[in-house]
């Protein structure tokens, strides 16, 4: 029985250490699925990124009247990337917007969500930053024609946790907020005050993506059985999320990364699309 007894626990016990993550290898499932740098950060070539430039610098993303940005190189190299910044450098810049010069980092980088990543996922993220190839290459100068904020916020000095996995939902709207930011790109934006509706209309579409595919429009995720997901089944969304496929079998447009979010693990993707089943029905405006 002891013999038994021992086998098990020894059993248990490689089953957690098979499963387990170090701060590198979750960094890079977090980049490489759900958060999605590279889909802004990596270069593009006519059949997609530059998977050998990985996160070497963009191209362009413009917000017509407002601004051209042009993603920065997030890749060790010294000169033209983030070799030189500390670690505590490269966390501001991803959590509140600021260079190490003290500069304001433009949108759009989704600094509202991102300063709720919690401090176990950014260290993780950075820690892989690290490994990535360091690679030369200078990004030109962003263009802003609207005022950029002195701050995103003030400086972030309480710790911040994910919810627990045990809560579905809860780990559903982190997912979709502070690491994945799917609630910024459906929610429609306020043109006066250049603020997201999120207290009105949060997930319900409408907002506009310009780049080489034309204009896309971010659809409306809340529950609503028409303009929304009400009618859709969950594997009808995960098939869009993953695949850019919609409930009709068309295909959907950019800027959504389903490359990346083909790589979305189980457990996240039930936990994602149990929140979205929560958020409030409303209709595109």
């Amino acid at each position: 029985m002891r013999v038994l007894v021992f086998a098990l626990l020894a059993a248990i016990s490689f089953g957690s250490v098979a499963v387990a993550q170090t701060p590198v290898e979750r960094g890079r499932y977090l980049v490489e699925s759900i958060v999605g740098c590279g889909n802004c950060h990596t270069p593009q070539g006519p059949s997609g990124p530059l998977t050998n430039r990985a996160l070497s610098g963009g191209p362009p993303i413009e917000e017509p009247g407002a601004f051209i940005a042009m993603p920065s190189n997030i890749t060790p190299d010294p000169e033209t990337g983030i070799g030189k910044w500390t670690d505590a450098q490269i966390k501001t810049a991803i959590r509140e917007g600021r260079r190490p010069d003290g500069t304001i980092i433009g949108p759009p980088m989704p600094f509202e969500q991102y300063r709720m990543m919690a401090d176990a996922d950014l260290d993780a993220i950075v820690a892989y930053l690290r490994t990535v190839p360091a690679i030369s290459n200078k990004a030109a100068k962003s263009t802003y024609n609207v005022p950029l904020p002195p701050a995103y916020g003030p400086p972030i000095t309480q710790a911040i946790a994910a919810p627990p996995r045990s809560d579905n939902v809860a780990y559903g709207a982190y997912l979709a907020g502070p690491l994945g930011h799917c609630i910024e790109c459906h929610t429609p934006m306020d043109q006066a005050t250049h603020r997201f509706k999120y207290d009105t209309l949060l997930g319900a579409g409408g907002f506009p993506f310009h780049g080489p595919w034309g204009i896309s429009v971010s659809r409306n995720i809340t529950s609503h059985p028409d303009d929304g997901l009400g009618k859709w089944s969950d594997a009808e969304i995960e098939r869009a999320i993953r695949t850019g496929t919609g409930k009709d079998g068309r295909k959907l447009m950019p800027p959504m990364a389903y490359g990346y979010y083909a790589k979305i693990n189980a457990e996240d993707m039930s936990a994602l699309i149990a929140y979205l089943r929560t958020i409030p029905a409303k209709k595109t405006q």
